[in-house]
């Protein structure tokens, strides 16, 4: 399976901005802001911001997306949450459910916020078993849950893969 550490590592990758390579230029403002949106929900719920970002690479959704799901609900956003945590969600955020849901759609970081909330009940669910939890995040039914685990060990070697590849360049730029 996948070890924290891995993460970390991965996480370190994607959002350090001084690894670049000279001639790769700097981020831009979008770069930047999803930086920082996704940081912050991490930190504000306590996960590896690695973790954060695997799980957008596997969920695949884009800012203003919304995907029918054969259950009757939709998937809304880059973190593809499900529409039955919009009332929830409204709740915390203290809003209505048609602003929530405007949000999870619209706003990269109302919709990071949302997950990474999500994510940490899952993970509380688990009670410990922080892979179990991965798999609530998508799933409570054992063969869906499993499924997005291996999405999930897929994408992390991938994204694994590709750090190797940046830090193996001759022109990365080196701390």
């Amino acid at each position: 399976m996948i070890r924290p550490l891995l993460l970390a590592g991965v996480a370190a990758m994607l959002l350090h901005t001084s690894a670049r390579a000279a001639d790769t230029p700097s981020p831009s403002p979008a770069e930047i802001r999803m930086r920082a949106c996704l940081l912050v929900a991490a930190d504000a719920h306590g996960l590896p911001p690695a973790m954060l970002v695997i799980l957008l690479k596997v969920e695949g959704g884009t800012l203003g997306r919304v995907s029918q799901n054969t259950n009757d609900t939709v998937d809304i956003g880059p973190m593809q949450v499900n529409t039955i945590w919009v009332p929830k969600l409204a709740a915390r955020w203290r809003t209505t459910p048609a602003a929530a849901f405007a949000a999870l759609r619209d706003s990269l970081c109302a919709n990071l916020e949302g997950g990474a909330w999500i994510l940490r009940q899952a993970l509380d669910e688990a009670r410990g078993d922080f892979w179990r939890g991965v798999g609530l995040y998508h799933s409570h039914t054992t063969a869906y849950s499993d499924r997005y685990l291996r999405k999930v060990l897929d994408a992390s070697l991938r994204l694994q893969s590709q750090a190797r590849k940046a830090a193996a360049r001759p022109d990365a730029a080196r701390e």
